[in-house]
């Protein structure tokens, strides 16, 4: 142990309590807990947890004689940025991209959402200045400073005091912003944070964010810092007197005076992963899962012996490129609510907060996942300390916890209270394991080999359960593992890194460029901790490459130590197959990015004391009756402080620690270590298969089966974007995949696109109808057939069948359907505007074979996509796309026949049926409070869309009748019936306005009638292409002006295609969303630039764009005022000018551009769009709503979106 003069002090100043952990002179360590705000008490609770630690009243200076290193994590950051309380900022943006940050992708975050809301922004103003880089880094523009300064010195004058610069392709090339830099100094911003040295990384998007984000936190930390620094009088590290460092989000400590906001945003919950990996390695173990289960919310971290850092994270809505510790947190803690609606029960998201709290703190609050491990006897009130009631000296209610569950027992015959709190508990813990597996299996680790690391105040309660619920055997709880990211932030070592897009390939032709920018690097972190005290020889750094399939987006960190670029590779192939189970052949790998990292390698007395082990029995503990997997049962409770190390309690059991509750299961062994740590081992081998009837739905099951369900069609979605090989499903994310029961009926859907929800089981039933008595184990199918069950062309659907075990039967379906970037056709992207039949489209696939009995037959695949009059353009991305789709659909059936293995066939199809009856449920109550309406839409090619929906309240059934809708016509406006199917299935699950599954279910309660022949049931072979993005936009749009619950929506998607024979692209534009009502009568505005109804594809950031396709764009904005108005107005459009530099085909495919969408209850009508063509000589040509031109180098295009409808009369 140490002897010195000193205390050290490691604190974690978290939202709710402030952890301090003190080391004494002689070594041992003592912990104190307290509020963070408390301002009747002490103004600062770090500084009060040292004065209580050293014995100082509150008038007395803290002496700093005594305090030796003072290692800080804190929220401050964090909390200024959930509750948008950072400093007045100012964002300076290159001329063009004023919106840029605000627009983002264009995708709304929930797509159910009538009422679209996106996170605030955190710069209250902006500036554009006229400059440009192109995308090779060169300056082709200087900033116009003449017009800049009067502004930067108006936005001063007006009290903005930080400013955030922003200026395109600047990572490649700073000089621009080297110069604003300067004129913000002139003008005396005090807080100046340029993105080439926040985040000199590529994404205009991601890199602006993070520079904002700085200059938006980085005063209010410098404030607090400041604060805590003069109080302990801290002074410079390696000088006499405190040393003061504070944790950063990457996990490592750097100097007071050189924290920023951008390395704050997860300085605690950095400091309980370090925590967790030095705590299990003391214990002997490598591979662990963290997880830290407080009131509100559970992070979890994965560790496999090198920690995760994540170059790209979102928090709070605002993207953050900056290296972070890769945390993910759920919304399930202790105070989450428990909701009990709609035949099925729910734990969160929302919490009960610290007040009121949850039921039993006697401040009538609602019933949370505590209370229900109050009734379970879980949690012991005179073992709890007494601190409730309106004199704080009261102990937890139970009586309130027991009439609460008493009252939801009598809504639910044949349940009893105990039955339902254990219920809730299942719910809260599946949401936890879920999370788990989002961080592990999702990424190809098994993590039944893992130990649980478990901390947080409620960690304890749950920890048997949460491993039960992954497999898991080992767990692992601290002493200190109520102040597990205290405990870390002292463990941790002082860290800097610094990063740097490169964007070469990796070959020696990069060797050169590598090593020069590996040595600036290097210097930049060298520099850093020696101003920190720490020497050269004491510092262990490496080099890292951020490396990248040549045109794919996923970055994969490979250590590069060695400077061996074959290694390197081999390494990059490594990982990219465990994670995506495959490797491209011959293709071009990219150092994106190259980060150095560099590591105080001093030890600082990480060793705990050893003890002697007992054998004795633990004594002195009593018993309690706890209920446990469906009954109650004696437990024997301990309290911590009577257990050694040798001490050994089986389950059922409680140990009760000063922070926390430990509860011990039945089949599982607590026993204390030679360093005194509780480790958890099952020793009775788990039995999985629950006593679950298949006749009725249970509420609590069919919360845990739709929540299994979703999670197979998310993993399924992620395989396919991580495995696909174009832009447009990997990083558009234009694709969806869903599970179907066996006859074909849709059960679970991950939400991607709507356009894809309601139309997939159509190619399902196709599949099961064509090859009945033909389809074996092995064989997938493949089909796009707009009439057969397809859509439009470029949307290939997947389809594989799941067998039983014996091969002799089909069980269920998985399907995935992807938007492939080029299918044929007489225009590239195979969006072509003209075509007036659908061979003219490009190749039509009906029902084909694509593997047979395992073989997949890429040779007749082949042969099937280029021997067409209009063949496909680049063979090899639509095959890696298909084998991505099938790589996804295997995904689904493995998980599929793990669930039956689980629990069993007829439970498993059981409770496909339960979660559709539940949705068909929950539709027909929204039914009965509709009226009968109607609705006629006239579209831009004269055709009329006509809908009635008939309401039948007793039966709470309806009607949607789209008789009298125009005939199919010569143009490619027909949409095929699954598309109207997919528009009516869309609507009613927005109309219910709650988070409920999206299955078949749902279109149970609505019989739907379309007229053969007409545009909306055409026939072959009519052209379909607009009909999957245009039209679906208008049958929306006419249903809910039907309704009366939104405005008609610009009604169109702006589809955008160029390309030559080089290069393909294709993109979607947004305008703003429509105003409207909700279900309550109470109406919202629209918002501006987002995507909305059938489409939610991503936009390409624009240096990016520009990178990988030989233009520039020129500007891309809101454009104020132009939405519909009227009581509530619509969000505006936007508008989008895009130069060529290289000759190109163009193609526009959209609507609204001759009649404008309308308001509805009175409200006024938006605006019409248009696509314009500049030409050389600056003559402005208008195209046609659908058109094809062709431009030269130096010409471009500028599209304006047509403008959603306003509701209500101003």
């Amino acid at each position: 142990m140490t002897n010195s003069e000193y205390w050290d002090f490691w604190i974690d100043r978290g939202g709710t309590f402030t952890d301090v952990v003190g080391r004494a002179p002689d070594g041992t360590l003592h912990q104190r807990k307290l509020l963070s705000e408390n301002p009747e008490a002490y103004p600062d609770a770090a500084i009060q947890g040292i004065r209580d630690l050293l014995g100082i009243d509150q008038e007395s200076p803290i002496p700093a004689a005594r305090v030796g290193h003072v290692k800080m994590g804190t929220t401050v950051a964090t909390n200024a940025l959930l509750e948008r309380k950072g400093d007045r900022t100012l964002l300076v943006i290159t001329r063009g991209f004023r919106d840029a940050l605000r627009i983002a992708y264009q995708a709304r975050p929930d797509i159910f959402a009538k009422e679209i809301i996106l996170p605030e922004q955190l710069y209250e103003r902006v500036i554009e200045v006229d400059e440009r880089t192109m995308a090779d880094g060169k300056a082709v523009r200087g900033p116009d400073l003449e017009a800049l300064q009067p502004e930067l010195a108006r936005a001063r004058a007006d009290g903005i005091d930080s400013v955030a610069v922003v200026l395109m392709h600047s990572w490649q090339n700073a000089i621009h912003e080297i110069i604003v830099e300067d004129a913000c100094k002139r003008a005396g911003f005090s807080q100046i944070s340029v993105s080439h040295q926040v985040s000199p990384l590529a994404k205009l998007v991601g890199r602006g964010d993070t520079t904002v984000v700085d200059a938006y936190l980085s005063p209010i930390l410098r404030r607090y810092v400041d604060r805590v620094a003069g109080v302990l009088g801290a002074t410079p590290s390696g000088e006499p007197g405190p040393t003061l460092q504070f944790m950063m989000s990457s996990g490592g400590l750097t100097a007071a005076d050189m924290f920023r906001g951008k390395d704050a945003i997860l300085s605690g919950p950095a400091g309980g992963v370090v925590g967790m990996v030095e705590t299990a390695a003391l214990a002997g173990f490598d591979k662990v899962i963290g997880f830290d289960m407080g009131g509100t919310s559970t992070d979890v971290a994965h560790y496999d012996g090198d920690y995760e850092r994540a170059f790209d994270t979102e928090v709070a809505g605002v993207r953050i490129r900056a290296p972070m510790m890769r945390i993910h947190t759920v919304a399930a803690g202790g105070g989450s609510v428990l909701h009990a609606d709609e035949g099925r029960f729910r734990a969160g998201p929302d919490s009960a907060g610290a007040n009121p709290g949850p039921a039993c703190y006697r401040r009538g609050g609602p019933l949370t996942v505590t209370d229900a491990n109050v009734m379970l006897g879980k949690l012991q009130p005179d073992f709890f300390p007494a601190i409730f009631g309106p004199d704080q000296d009261q102990p937890l209610d139970t009586d309130a916890v027991r009439q609460a569950f008493d009252a939801l027992a009598k809504q639910q015959p044949g349940k009893s209270a105990e039955e339902i709190a254990e219920g809730f508990i299942t719910i809260a813990v599946e949401n936890m394991a879920n999370a788990i597996k989002k961080i592990s299996v999702q990424r190809g680790y098994d993590v039944t080999r893992y130990l649980l690391n478990c901390f947080g105040g409620a960690g304890g309660q749950h920890a048997c359960l949460v491993a039960d619920a992954l497999g898991m055997e080992s767990i692992l709880i601290h002493p200190f593992s109520g102040l597990l990211s205290a405990y870390g932030i002292g463990l941790a070592s002082v860290f800097a890194s610094r990063q740097q897009a490169l964007i070469k390939s990796l070959s020696e032709d990069s060797r050169v460029d590598v090593k020069l920018l590996i040595d600036v690097l290097c210097k930049g972190v060298f520099e850093e901790l020696a101003t920190q005290g720490v020497p050269d020889d004491a510092i262990s750094w490496r080099p890292m490459l951020q490396l990248r399939y040549d045109g794919t987006d996923t970055t994969i960190p490979v250590a590069f130590s060695d400077f061996d670029f074959d290694a390197a590779r081999t390494e990059f192939e490594a990982a990219h197959k465990a994670q995506f189970g495959f490797v491209y052949d011959n293709k071009t790998v990219i150092i994106e990015a190259i980060s150095v990292e560099g590591i105080d390698d001093r030890q600082d007395n990480r060793i705990e004391p050893e003890h002697l082990m007992t054998t004795m029995e633990p004594d002195g503990g009593e018993t309690r009756r706890i209920y446990s997997n469906g009954e109650w049962r004696d437990a024997v409770v301990i309290r911590r402080d009577r257990l050694r190390p040798g001490h050994r309690i089986a389950g059922p059991a409680l140990i009760i620690e000063p922070n926390q509750t430990i509860v011990i299961e039945p089949g599982w062994e607590a026993k204390i270590n030679k360093l005194d740590h509780v480790v958890l081992t099952r020793y009775e081998k788990l039995e999985r298969a629950l006593a679950i009837g298949a006749d009725q739905a249970d509420p609590i099951m069919l919360e845990v089966f739709n929540n299994l369900f979703m999670s197979i069609a998310e993993q399924m979605g992620l395989t396919l974007q991580n495995t696909a090989y174009s832009v447009n499903i990997k990083e558009r994310l234009d694709f969806s995949c869903a599970v179907f029961d066996r006859t074909g009926a849709l059960v679970a859907n991950a939400p991607h696109m709507p356009v894809h929800l309601g139309s997939m089981d159509r190619s399902v039933e196709t599949v099961i109808r064509l090859n009945e008595g033909d389809i074996h184990p092995g064989d997938v199918f493949a089909l796009n057939a707009p009439y057969n069950g397809g859509t439009h062309l470029p949307d290939i659907t997947v389809v594989t069948p799941v067998f039983s075990d014996d091969g002799k039967e089909i069980l269920f379906w998985a399907a995935s359907r992807g938007h492939h970037a080029d299918v044929g056709g007489t225009a590239p992207g195979s969006m072509t505007p003209l075509a007036t039949t659908v061979d003219e489209e490009g190749v039509l696939i009906d029902n084909f074979r694509i593997v047979e009995r395992g073989r997949f037959r890429e040779k007749e695949l082949v042969e099937l996509l280029t021997n067409h009059p209009y063949p496909v353009r680049n063979v090899t991305q639509n095959v890696a796309d298909l084998k991505a789709q099938i790589a996804a659909n295997e995904k689904g059936v493995a998980d599929l026949r793990k669930m039956v293995a689980d629990f069993g066939l007829d439970v498993v199809e059981a409770y496909m049926g339960h979660v559709q009856d539940n949705a068909a449920e929950s539709v027909a109550r929204v039914i009965e409070t509709l009226s009968d309406c109607e609705y006629e839409y006239p579209t831009d090619t004269g055709q009329v869309i006509s809908v009635k929906i008939s309401v039948d309240r007793d039966k709470r059934e309806a009607t949607v009748d789209f008789t009298g809708t125009s005939d199919a016509m010569d143009n490619n406006f027909n949409a095929p019936e699954p598309v109207a199917r997919a528009a009516v299935l869309y609507c009613f699950r927005v109309m219910v306005e709650k988070p409920i599954p999206m299955n078949a279910g749902c279109l149970r309660p609505i019989r739907i009638v379309i007229p053969e022949g007409s545009m909306l049931k055409p026939a072959y072979p009519r052209a379909v292409v607009a009909g999957n993005v245009e039209t679906s936009q208008h049958v929306t749009n006419a249903l809910f002006g039907a309704l009366g619950a939104l405005a008609n929506s610009q009604g169109t998607m702006n589809n955008l295609t160029f390309g030559n024979d080089k290069y393909q692209y294709y993109e979607t534009i947004c305008s703003g969303s429509p105003a409207g009502y909700e279900n309550s009568g109470r109406g919202f505005d629209g918002t501006s630039g987002v995507h909305v109804h059938m489409t939610n594809s991503r936009l390409t950031d624009p240096e990016i764009l520009e990178m990988r396709f030989p233009v520039e764009l020129e500007d891309f904005h809101i454009r104020e005022g132009s939405g519909g108005t009227g009581k509530f107005s619509a969000g505006n459009g936007t508008r989008r000018t895009i130069r060529f530099l290289e000759r190109m085909d163009l193609s526009i495919l959209s609507s609204h551009r001759n009649r404008p969408p309308l308001g509805i209850d009175g409200g006024g009508e938006g605006q019409v769009g248009k696509t314009e063509v500049r030409r050389r000589d600056g003559t402005i040509e208008t195209l046609n709503a659908c058109d094809q031109t062709v431009l030269e180098a130096g010409e471009a295009v500028i599209l304006t979106t047509p403008t959603a409808g306003g509701a209500g009369k101003a």
